[in-house]
């Protein structure tokens, strides 16, 4: 099969695999990935002797941490087309992805964040280990969670997906599993067997013969902080403000609602209520597809947001941890602000 050096792809039995090859990178997404990954695809759903694809990282820390953030902030400060071009061929793949024909696989073992999510989240058949550390980050960076995130995390139990995407903190398999973004949990010493048993499936297999197959080796995830903390997190992150919720949370007793109020006030405050509002927008639209037309206007409207390149900045180029927010406070992003996020970008990704 056609690979590259940051994407290996190879046949065995009936399974399709496709390696992210960038472990020194955590397996961050580039242009060149996103594409072999797409044309890859394209070729299984052709393939009459592949029944299934399975989608997993090199290295042992992580899955895939997201998109190249260094790649997209030099685009931003250059000028160049690159970041958009990145977007949009990335949430496309998103797309195709939750609209795969034959069962798609991946093993969401370790750091597995933004892009990587998107690659995972989607899919039909999502697996989880106990080094699995999922997060959608994105407002410690001044950026939002994309590559449909927007889509689910309103479709989480309660408001676990609001917590989510507005402290970006990281969560563990069981909190995954709850939060409807996995669905086993497997131990990652038995990752390779999984593949070779999947493999030896007959092409003929249907989705709910791999489910029963990764049942026989799935073991208990463990219980879910996000569960256990649901009473907290619907009563605070009910309210549509992030001001709301900050006042809802210190009304609450305990460690939790304390830890996640303080993570929160450390946030981009335009990234917050910008995501807040993607986020309740996202749990009325129609599909996945009106959400990532709308996650990239606003993808457009963040080249031109000081928070992202100092969030970069800080968490990635000089790695000070200490980002300098524009606006500063909460009361300073006004709703005038914000509409320029919600300009379509056009053309659209998908007509509607």
């Amino acid at each position: 099969m056609d690979s590259t050096d940051e994407v290996i792809i190879e046949r065995r039995g009936s399974a399709g695999i496709i390696r992210l090859n960038r472990p020194k990178a955590l397996n961050s997404l580039t242009l060149p990935m996103v594409r072999a990954i797409a044309s890859a695809l394209e070729d299984f759903a052709a393939d009459p002797l592949v029944g299934s694809v399975i989608v997993l990282g090199e290295g042992e820390r992580g899955f895939c941490a997201g998109g190249d953030i260094r790649l997209l902030h030099q685009s931003g400060k250059e000028g160049s087309d690159g970041a958009e071009t990145f977007w949009r061929e990335e949430f496309l793949l998103n797309h195709a992805i939750s609209r795969y024909a034959k069962p798609y696989i991946v093993l969401m073992d370790g750091i597995t964040m933004g892009g990587g999510v998107g690659l995972s989240a989607h899919g039909s058949h999502r697996i989880v280990t106990e080094r699995t550390r999922l997060a959608m980050p994105e407002t410690g960076i001044g950026y939002f969670p994309d590559v449909g995130a927007t889509w689910l995390l309103p479709r989480a139990p309660g408001e676990a997906g609001t917590w989510m995407g507005l402290t970006g903190l990281t969560i563990a398999a069981a909190d995954a599993i709850h939060a409807g973004f996995a669905d086993h949990c497997v131990a990652s010493s038995e990752l390779p067997a999984l593949v070779d048993a999947i493999a030896a499936l007959a092409t003929s297999a249907t989705a709910a013969d791999v489910h029963a197959l990764i049942r026989t080796m799935a073991v208990d995830a463990g219980e879910s902080r996000l569960a256990a903390n649901r009473d907290v997190i619907d009563r605070a992150f009910s309210a549509d403000t992030v001001e709301g919720i900050l006042a809802a949370l210190t009304g609450e007793p305990g460690e939790f609602a304390a830890e996640t109020a303080s993570v929160i006030a450390s946030r981009s405050p335009t990234s917050l209520k910008l995501t807040l509002r993607l986020l309740r927008a996202g749990r009325a639209s129609a599909d996945l597809a009106e959400c990532l037309n709308r996650e990239l206007g606003a993808c457009m409207g963040i080249l031109y947001n000081h928070d992202f390149y100092e969030g970069v900045r800080a968490a990635v180029i000089d790695k000070d941890r200490n980002p300098r927010w524009s606006p500063a406070s909460l009361a300073e992003v006004t709703a005038d602000a914000l509409d320029r996020f919600f300009v379509p970008a056009q053309p659209p990704l998908f007509a509607r």
